[in-house]
């Protein structure tokens, strides 16, 4: 059986200072609404997933 792999694609986050290190691009919104927004957008245009890790930062994961 192939292993799978996840990747983080992209970071959308309300509190940058909360994002340390770098790899994936970080959007940042000023809102919960532009948060969810942001985060829907960018797992369509990406075909990913979309995941809450903190109610006020997502993360975008590529298979």
């Amino acid at each position: 059986m192939e292993e799978q792999q996840a990747t983080i694609v992209a970071i959308v986050t309300m509190k940058q200072e909360n994002i340390k290190g770098g790899g994936a691009p970080v959007f940042i919104t000023e809102s919960k609404d532009d948060l969810q927004k942001v985060s829907n957008s960018l797992e369509k245009i990406m075909d990913a997933s979309a995941h809450q890790i903190h109610e006020n930062t997502m993360i975008i994961v590529a298979r």
